[in-house]
């Protein structure tokens, strides 16, 4: 577990801590304070554990925003649970006990105040199922981490992802519920390393199922012995220039069954071989062709390797935001859609 995993994992128990104490405020000790449910002001501890739960929830989500250090989609699962229990709890069995002590002591029901822990529950449920539905089945959204994908992707960009382009998976489990398509070749594809399913990587899907893949010295692709062609482009220039040997980079086109997209060589080491894809598995190289940890590194423990289908998250298809350049935002790339 890294850096990034340890912070949230305790900001999540600090959140879970304060939801437990707002939970047995609102069902034990406020009906012994107030069993009349007419109070609107809270106590010092519960009001401390409200504030600090919308605090700890904003510091959670940035976190993950920049970082993704674990699965959005497990949280969404696990926030959306314990919400939609809350609130089913307090409708079916404390809102009627909190109705009937209001009733003994003389308190009319439009006068009964519900309990703040059981209002954000009420409240967030339909939001993080709606959340939850978009971005399981329709669009979810992705940082570009690392400079693998230049110059068609910078690292800081945000970028959309379809989750329908191949078949709609459950959230957290990624079964197979309904097949929509097939991965085809060239298309930029966001999957989890096969190592580690907690990371996700993106790359450019190169090698189908069966494909005989070669790359010589002069980082010449071939797939099943056919050369895909190159057209030679200007030397790079653009953000990072001054690092990592970029600037000057020859760069070129590259044209991989009906997709024509940027390719850049950063001058360094050029990895070379041949592969055979596997049947049920994905060749996946990055257009930053000298500096990308892809499927030609099988074996490593960072390295994709041949990505099986089920691995598959989406297909990336446009830019929507870039804040974490050198040179500041790159306003100009927002809703490019991704060749």
């Amino acid at each position: 577990m890294n850096e990034g995993d340890n912070l949230i994992v305790f900001l999540l128990i600090a959140d879970a801590a304060c939801v437990l104490v707002l939970l047995i405020d609102a069902w034990i000790w406020r009906p012994r304070r107030d069993p009349g449910a007419t109070s609107l002001a809270e106590t010092g501890l519960p009001r401390g554990a409200t504030y600090a739960v919308g605090v700890l929830s904003l510091l959670i989500l940035w976190r993950m925003f920049r970082h993704e250090a674990v699965d959005f989609s497990l949280m969404l699962v696990d926030v959306g649970a314990l919400s939609g229990l809350v609130w089913a709890l307090d409708h079916f069995i404390f809102a009627r006990r909190r109705m009937a002590a209001a009733v003994a002591v003389g308190t009319a029901p439009a006068q009964v105040r519900e309990p703040i822990a059981v209002e954000y529950a009420r409240s967030f449920f339909p939001v993080i199922l709606l959340v939850l539905v978009i971005r399981s089945f329709l669009f979810e959204p992705f940082r570009i981490p690392s400079d693998s994908m230049m110059p068609t992707l910078y690292d800081g960009d945000y970028i959309f992802v379809s989750k329908f382009a191949y078949g709609l998976r459950l959230p957290v489990s990624n079964t197979l519920v309904l097949p929509t398509g097939n991965p085809q070749r060239g298309d930029v594809i966001v999957f989890r390393l096969p190592p580690n399913p907690k990371v996700n990587y993106i790359k450019r899907l190169v090698g189908l199922p069966g494909d005989r893949i070669r790359v010589d010295d002069n980082n010449q692709l071939y797939v099943n012995e056919v050369p895909m062609r190159q057209l030679p482009g200007p030397a790079y220039r653009g953000p990072k220039q001054d690092l990592y040997n970029y600037l000057g980079a020859p760069t070129a086109t590259e044209t991989l069954g009906e997709r024509t997209h940027a390719l850049m060589f950063a001058k360094g080491y050029a990895r070379s071989g041949e592969w055979v894809v596997p049947a049920g598995h994905y060749f996946f190289m990055g257009d930053n062709r000298n500096n990308s940890k892809d499927s030609r590194f099988d074996g490593e423990a960072d390295a994709p390797g041949f990505v099986p289908a089920e691995n598959l998250v989406g297909k990336a298809v446009r830019i929507w935001l870039n804040l974490d350049t050198r040179d500041g935002p790159l306003w100009g790339r927002i809703g490019h859609a991704i060749q």
